[in-house]
């Protein structure tokens, strides 16, 4: 089986160094690039299974990098941010980061992210292939959703998420337990990711009154169906 590519950027070349030196050691396949206007050219001629991305770049910072490559792909983005900033993290999941990390970071897990995020979006088995509930039309394999004859423009983990609370159709899940649902069990990010989505999820489902995500204060989100 071919290595999975993953693909480095950053503009500090000990952290690449470092960072290539592990995932190396875990069979992956390590390209590199300095700047933001070579990881785009990268990305394009290499179409990696996924990216480590900084945010301060030269050329091109990271958002915009991100911003570039989910208007056209939903390759897994784990971006690097140099400071404990909210708001950077924030930022960068709403243009469809599928996680972050503050340097300066351990390696080790770096590579425990990298493996998390692969295999959450592998696709998994499910014992039910669609789902029709008002006017929404979930494909499972076909990742296809329909609101009445509108196609919905889904990321990778907004389908997921959407998928996990038809599964748990009037059930109370809370952020942990979409955490573990949807990003993976050993996903280290934090609860802000799930509000993030869901709030992204809520707006493309908000053509049908009929279905709600509901906010249970405390604890998490409800989806419910008014059939």
């Amino acid at each position: 089986m071919a290595k999975e590519i993953i693909l480095l950027v950053d503009d500090e070349p000990h952290i690449i160094e470092l960072s290539q030196l592990y995932l190396q050691n875990e069979g992956y396949h390590i390209e590199v690039a300095y700047d933001g206007l070579t990881a785009l050219s990268q990305f394009e001629r290499l179409k990696p299974a996924l990216m480590v991305l900084d945010l301060m770049l030269p050329e091109l910072n990271g958002w915009e990098v991100c911003k570039r490559i989910r208007a056209r792909s939903d390759m897994p983005i784990i971006m690097l941010t140099a400071r404990d900033d909210d708001v950077d993290k924030i930022v960068g999941l709403e243009l469809g980061a599928d996680d972050y990390m503050t340097k300066p970071y351990n390696p080790r897990e770096l590579v425990a992210r990298v493996k998390a995020v692969l295999r959450r979006v592998t696709p998994t088995i499910t014992t039910k292939s669609s789902y029709h509930v008002a006017s929404l039309r979930v494909e499972i394999e076909r990742r296809e959703a329909r609101l009445g004859r509108e196609l919905l423009n889904l990321r990778s983990k907004e389908f997921d998420l959407l998928h996990t609370f038809l599964e748990h159709k009037g059930l109370v899940l809370s952020r942990d337990q979409l955490l573990n649902l949807v990003w993976g069990f050993e996903f280290y990010g934090e609860t802000r990711t799930v509000d993030v989505h869901v709030a992204h999820l809520r707006e493309k489902l908000s053509g049908d009154p009929d279905i709600k995500i509901e906010t249970v204060w405390g604890v998490g989100y409800k989806f419910v169906v008014n059939e």
